[in-house]
């Protein structure tokens, strides 16, 4: 796994996101929940693409903002009955750093660019 720093800990709001943008148009959504704890998932809900950045963070899921799906942040499974899925990254805390691993599945490194989510 090919981890960079992106971000300190408290750049994250606590029950919030930030997004994360690779140069082949992908965005990845980092949450941090309140036990200050990291994941990282494509940031389109499974349903109908809605923005999981934007979506409300409770416990280990989060809820789309379109139609209140609830997603499992450390699976990206829709909860039942619900179906479906969307793509989970590698993320951790190191020394109050956020390091991501933003090329899961692709096989040439790509740049990464921070953005504030919306």
């Amino acid at each position: 796994m090919s981890y960079i720093a992106i971000c300190k800990l408290e750049d994250i709001p606590s029950l919030g996101a930030r997004r994360y943008r690779r140069d082949d148009g992908k965005v990845i959504a980092v949450f941090r929940n309140a036990e200050d704890k990291v994941f990282a998932l494509q940031d389109k809900c499974p349903h109908k693409g809605g923005p999981l950045s934007q979506g409300i963070v409770f416990g280990e899921s989060v809820a789309c903002p379109l139609h209140n799906w609830c997603i499992g942040l450390d699976d990206g499974k829709a909860a039942a009955p619900d179906e479906g899925m969307t793509e989970k990254f590698s993320v951790r805390v190191a020394d109050g750093l956020v390091e991501l691993d933003p090329w899961s599945g692709v096989s040439a490194p790509m740049v990464c660019q921070a953005e504030a989510a919306e």
